[in-house]
């Protein structure tokens, strides 16, 4: 059997004409892109699908690390979240613990994308806001308890969806959707079977949107 192109695995994981976005509540950078991926979209007339995702399962399968996890990449890595934050405008505050645990927000998020997806994108903006501009550890039950009551949700409801076996399924599902379509880190995009990978690939996003594939990929 032939093995099957990046583009061609991705489309099966994917509705055409979409963006597909994926992120963990984890990372730096899917928090800035998740306060651009939407508006870019808007511009050329796409919508965007978001899928927490856990970037630990990700990199088990890809042979990877956090970047913080390398001692000679750390300190660059921490001051550029930082400096990337502020270059998009946005408050960012390193957190105490980091990288962190996600998957009882993530299933949250699984749990309202269920019962209606806009729902489930304001907690993902919400996640990122607290966790990376307040410094809510998501990771502590107690504090994401408090995040869902101030996020308008029925806090117990929350609890019980993250300790449910039925979202903890669907999270598996997604991690495994998003490694049968060739996502191997956070943020990353999938735009008419074209991967994109970082919070750096905004121009490039752009551009593709706008004027389709770049001259030689077509």
């Amino acid at each position: 059997m032939l093995e099957t192109t990046f583009p061609e695995r991705a489309a099966q994981a994917m509705q055409r004409g979409s963006i597909q976005f994926y992120f963990d509540f984890s990372s730096p950078y899917s928090y800035i892109a998740s306060e651009w991926i939407d508006a870019v979209a808007a511009r050329h007339g796409r919508r965007v699908q978001w899928h927490a995702v856990l970037l630990g399962a990700l990199f088990q399968v890809a042979e990877l690390k956090p970047p913080v996890a390398y001692p000679l990449k750390r300190e660059y890595a921490l001051r550029d979240f930082e400096r990337s934050a502020q270059f998009a405008g946005l408050p960012y505050r390193q957190p105490e613990s980091f990288p962190i645990p996600t998957q009882n927000a993530a299933r949250v998020f699984w749990w309202l994308n269920s019962q209606d997806p806009a729902r489930a994108v304001a907690w993902a903006r919400a996640g990122f806001r607290a966790y990376f501009a307040r410094g809510v550890a998501l990771n502590d039950p107690v504090q994401l308890k408090e995040l869902a009551a101030q996020s308008g949700l029925d806090a117990d409801a929350a609890e019980a969806a993250w300790s449910d076996p039925q979202w903890k399924d669907r999270l598996k599902a997604a991690n495994d959707a998003a490694i049968a379509a060739g996502v191997f880190g956070a943020p990353f995009f999938i735009i008419d079977g074209e991967p994109f990978w970082g919070n750096d690939r905004q121009t490039q996003i752009e551009s593709w949107l706008h004027s389709g594939p770049f001259k030689g990929l077509a």
